[in-house]
């Protein structure tokens, strides 16, 4: 496999040995550079990266305007396929418009509009038209809260855009790799007035636990990468022990007076709490995560 850097005007792959990796600052390889592509449309470049780490590939989509400002979105191979295919219907649509009538414009701007939905993440495809000119916001969210990001590629470079997607699609495929069974179920316990869940998500970045405490006017919440999840593990195990050996609380059974239950069915004894008869519900529980990026 190579690294190929394509620039507008010269379709001709250049290979570049061994591409690019990203250390992390343990010394260990974490992602993998494969292709680019830049365009130049209009004012703005755009720079599409074919990445691969140990879960998978995915195509990072960003943008830097004239001033300098830059947004970025994440596709996987699967989702960039699925827009290449969305930009060419945008495109026939726009060819059909003719020229701009302002008067004919809807109060938000949006001519057309669909939406793609690949695991957590959702994006929402809007062609619009002010005040100069028609364009393609593509905005990411996360599924049930989290930032949204967004991109906007001139109406006129539509074709050019699928055109480099179809490109690199044809070159690493439209398989995401990475783990392909079904996730675990979620699950929770409620400890005294608090209830905690735990779920199990996954992105373009690998596998993870969201760990959420929710009581009343109060939630926290954090993420554990899969990778550390036989360490966690270790490190409670390695505390109910010593709390045992010290005679020291519940530590043998791990739940106190709580239950622990998930869709399947309750273990343990004590009062169960449903999701939904809980005093707060699941918050967020697949939001992305700095700790697996």
């Amino acid at each position: 496999m190579f690294k190929s850097r394509i620039f507008q005007g010269d379709l001709s792959p250049v290979p570049i040995p061994g591409g690019i990796h990203q250390i992390s600052q343990h010394g260990q390889q974490s992602e993998q550079e494969l292709a680019t592509k830049m365009l130049q449309i209009q004012s703005k470049r755009f720079y599409l990266d074919v990445k691969q780490n140990r879960r998978g590939r995915f195509i990072k989509v960003a943008e830097i305007g004239a001033d300098g400002r830059r947004s970025q979105i994440f596709l996987a191979l699967s989702t960039a396929s699925e827009f290449r295919d969305h930009l060419s219907t945008f495109s026939d649509f726009y060819a059909s418009l003719g020229p701009p009538n302002p008067e004919n414009v809807p109060d938000d701007g949006k001519l057309k509009s669909e939406m793609m939905v690949k695991d957590n993440r959702r994006y929402y495809l809007d062609l619009k038209e002010n005040s100069r000119g028609r364009f393609l916001r593509v905005s990411q969210t996360i599924t049930r809260g989290g930032p949204r990001t967004q991109i906007a590629i001139p109406a006129q470079g539509m074709i050019e855009f699928r055109d480099a997607l179809t490109d690199l699609l044809e070159e690493f495929g439209v398989d995401d790799g990475g783990f392909k069974g079904d996730l675990p179920e979620g699950r929770y316990m409620r400890v005294d007035n608090k209830n905690f869940y735990f779920d199990i998500g996954q992105n373009n970045r690998g596998i993870y636990m969201r760990v959420s405490e929710v009581k009343t006017n109060f939630r926290t919440a954090i993420t554990v990468p899969e990778k550390s999840w036989s360490r966690f593990r270790d490190i409670f195990a390695d505390y109910c022990e010593k709390m045992k050996e010290g005679g020291g609380g519940n530590s043998s059974s791990g739940l106190g007076s709580s239950g622990l239950s998930d869709s399947k069915g309750t273990v343990g004894s004590g009062p169960q709490v449903s999701p939904t008869s809980a005093s707060s519900p699941n918050p967020n529980p697949n939001l992305d995560s700095s700790l697996i990026k």
